[in-house]
């Protein structure tokens, strides 16, 4: 079983923990925190109160053991470049670290990290490919209460618009856009579909059976919206 380490345990770190200990990965999570530590108790394999740019403590807890190492320090940029080269020297093989700068990425790459990340832009890219293809993703988490989802519009929204359904001041959620299968002719008097894509949809914007929506709201107004 592959084991994780995840150093910081802000939005995008307790994320990561929570992921990988549900695919059954041993996980290892660190903060200077208690409050986050707690918080990760019961859900990961380990959760543990230090301080990582302690050296010591980071060999005790038996760290260049583990398989990979993601470190996620918030706004330390310095405490994160340290124990990237701590974690380094110590041989762990695989070490992904979140930057918050160009600047602060080439640092980390020039003390050992093997992977630098920058989550906001990844997320971003994402959604935007998404969007342009009509490939579905289920969900994509913005935090811990917050999301997007894509999901086909209920039967109950179809042949209304977004003004008479009112979905935010109904169920708090904003409708980021709408994709739909739209027919056309080919040149042999065929009948083919294209997929449209409306982004920020306008109050007069009507749904459609089949539409897919992609909406952005806090995790439990979506639910409600899925049951619908």
């Amino acid at each position: 079983m592959k084991q994780f380490v995840v150093i910081g345990l802000g939005r995008f770190g307790s994320s990561i923990a929570k992921a990988l200990s549900a695919k059954n990965f041993e996980v290892l999570a660190i903060d200077e925190n208690e409050e986050s530590v707690q918080e990760m108790e019961g859900t990961v394999s380990q959760a543990v109160v230090m301080d990582a740019t302690d050296e010591k403590g980071l060999r005790e807890l038996g760290i260049k053991n583990f398989d990979t190492a993601i470190v996620s320090m918030g706004e330390t940029i310095e405490d994160s470049i340290m124990i990237t080269l701590t974690l380094k020297e110590m041989g762990l093989r695989h070490v992904i670290v979140k930057a918050k700068s160009d600047m602060h990425s080439k640092i980390l790459k020039r003390v050992g990290a093997d992977r630098v990340i920058f989550p906001e832009r990844e997320m971003a890219a994402k959604l935007a490919e998404s969007l342009a293809s009509p490939k579905i993703f289920d969900f994509i988490e913005l935090s811990k209460t917050h999301g997007i989802v894509e999901m086909v519009a209920p039967k109950k929204l179809a042949d209304k618009t977004l003004d008479e359904l009112k979905l935010r001041t109904k169920y708090k959620v904003n409708v980021i856009a709408i994709k739909r299968k739209v027919p056309i002719t080919k040149p042999d008097g065929s009948t083919d579909f294209k997929e449209e894509v409306i982004i920020a949809p306008g109050p007069d914007d009507e749904l459609i059976s089949g539409d897919i929506l992609i909406l952005l709201g806090e995790n439990s107004d979506l639910e409600k919206i899925e049951k619908l």
